[in-house]
């Protein structure tokens, strides 16, 4: 009897220490699982932050590469209008505008671009009907001039030519 009561009580004080020991095993693996998900919500953090992070790059280029093609249009428009006004072009087609005469004291010639028209072109050879002969409108501060059969761009002010167009009259 002695030897059952023995081995009871070795059975219950081991049983009770499996007890103790299963407890806080489970406590220390329902921390483990705590870190383990704190773990997985901090990665998932972080890739939604490089996912937003990427998006926001790709934002950047695209507002980078519109704001390039903008500034080459703006070019490409600032270079055909600057054709438009070639120092020296050649009319595509020509118009009966009557018979020249030169101012007096002064004959025909061929002018070029930076030289001065004389003041006595600016009183009766303006042309402001620039539409009838296929021009278009000259830019602030200058207007068009007959010399001959041809027409020069010139600045109202001071009479600089910044463009000749040859043989747009007949």
């Amino acid at each position: 009897m002695k030897k059952t009561i023995t081995a009871s009580l070795v059975a219950l004080v081991a049983a009770g220490s499996m007890a103790t020991a299963s407890a806080a095993d489970a406590q220390s693996r329902h921390d483990r699982n705590d870190r383990q998900e704190q773990r997985q919500d901090r990665r998932e953090d972080r890739r939604d932050d490089r996912q937003e992070l990427r998006e926001d790059r790709r934002e950047w280029r695209e507002d980078r590469r519109d704001w390039r093609e903008d500034r080459r249009d703006d070019r490409q428009d600032y270079r055909q209008q600057a054709r438009a006004y070639e120092r020296w072009q050649r009319a595509e087609r020509r118009y009966n505008a009557g018979r020249y005469y030169a101012p007096r004291g002064y004959q025909a010639r061929t002018w070029s671009y930076g030289q001065r028209i004389p003041a006595h072109y600016s009183r009766g050879y303006v042309i402001n009907d620039y539409n009838r002969y296929g021009l278009r409108a000259p830019p602030r501060g200058y207007h068009y001039v007959r010399s001959g059969n041809d027409v020069v761009v010139a600045a109202v002010a001071g009479g600089l030519i910044t463009a000749v167009i040859a043989g747009l009259f007949n």
